[in-house]
């Protein structure tokens, strides 16, 4: 699903990998990409009603029956904490892809309704990605790689430490090769409430050691979401935009200790 995005997808660009806080250093410029789309936070109905387009077409694909529940937006669309990105065609507009990440900074995760997370996870800052739905036709892989920055630099800009996600088969082997890893290794698939009860893995990933752990591997997605600047990847919001950054002060302990 994600692949080796170059600039034989698009054009040149970078974005810097430490969290976004007004005091930090701006970072050296990147080589800059542009892309055949945009990537923005959905801001009204209108573009929330192109999200539910692309989202319902995507999911009928592949789950026809689950995706009759998505034929409209859903109460958690517009709930505190909640952001929906939409990707755009530069020519027409039309809506390439969507995503919706929660965070647990108002409330649990929503696939903390399927099961209790760990609590080494449970009280550090957390964004569930869901809803992930990307055109069927020719760039479609770009875009979902794409997104996938999207969410990752949200996280970065957030103050999140861990991204995670529920992945049903095949789609897990594409986190595997990401470097997520299961919170319950022994548990294999386990019903997910708010994916139709179909069997998810339940995935993280340490947003704050990414970089350190996809060098050493080297990772072919290393330089696109780390060392590359998307100018059409824009998801500020007044939110993120504001002088000091999210409040997590509910979330303590030592992060040393936590698992990679």
């Amino acid at each position: 699903m994600f692949h080796n995005a170059s600039a034989s997808d698009a054009h040149t660009f970078s974005f810097n990998t430490l969290p976004s806080q007004a005091t930090a250093p701006k970072a050296p410029a990147l080589p800059e990409e542009l892309l055949p789309f945009t990537v923005r936070l959905v801001r009204n109905e209108a573009d929330l009603t192109k999200a539910v387009q692309i989202r319902h077409a995507a999911y009928a694909r592949h789950l026809p029956d689950f995706a009759e529940t998505l034929k409209t937006a859903e109460t958690d669309d517009a709930e505190p904490g909640v952001v929906v990105l939409l990707a755009e065609s530069k020519v027409d507009g039309s809506p390439l892809g969507t995503m919706r990440i929660q965070t647990n900074q108002y409330k649990p995760l929503s696939l903390e309704q399927s099961i209790d997370l760990p609590e080494w996870l449970r009280e550090r800052p957390l964004a569930e990605a869901t809803r992930l739905g990307v055109t069927n036709e020719r760039g479609g892989r770009l875009v979902t790689t794409v997104m996938f920055k999207a969410y990752f630099q949200y996280c970065l800009q957030n103050g999140i430490e861990w991204m995670v996600v529920t992945a049903r088969a095949p789609v897990d082997r594409t986190y595997d090769r990401l470097l997520f890893n299961d919170v319950f290794p022994e548990a294999g698939y386990i019903p997910v409430h708010h994916v139709g009860n179909l069997p998810h893995r339940i995935m993280s990933f340490n947003v704050l050691t990414a970089e350190d752990r996809w060098e050493k591997v080297r990772h072919p997605l290393l330089g696109f979401m780390c060392h590359t600047y998307h100018p059409d990847l824009n998801i500020e919001s007044p939110q993120s935009q504001r002088s000091t950054p999210m409040d997590w002060s509910k979330f303590h302990g030592d992060r040393a200790t936590l698992p990679m």
